[in-house]
């Protein structure tokens, strides 16, 4: 099984962009805790996608596609709390957001794809 190339480019920019917000809060907001949780699962979303490459069957495909797709949505999740708690400025959130929308659409069809080819 290959991963769809698209998800594997926007996985890892997606990862690359939460290190760096991860940083910035930590060194200028001083926030460490949803900070910490959201560079867990937003670096986890490209680790999946990535590990999926080398599934041992489609139902291993599949697996690693739900979890990135958990993971994309805790990662929406902490994006949330940081805009409402107001960490993140409007432009921040809704750059990310838009980000991890796209992830997610993309999982979503990666595995309705994946479910209903075999």
């Amino acid at each position: 099984m290959r991963a769809d190339n698209q998800i594997l480019i926007i996985s890892k920019s997606f990862a690359l962009r939460i290190i760096r917000l991860y940083t910035y809060l930590k060194e200028e907001k001083r926030e460490h805790v949803m900070s910490t949780q959201l560079l867990r699962c937003g670096t986890s979303i490209g680790a999946n996608v990535r590990e999926s490459i080398n599934a041992q069957s489609k139902a291993d495909f599949i697996n690693k596609m739900n979890i990135a797709l958990k993971e994309a949505d805790e990662s929406q999740y902490w994006l949330e709390l940081l805009h409402e708690s107001s960490y993140l400025k409007d432009s921040e959130f809704e750059s990310l957001n838009d980000d991890i929308s796209k992830i997610l659409g993309t999982l979503t069809k990666i595995i309705k794809s994946s479910r209903s080819n075999g």
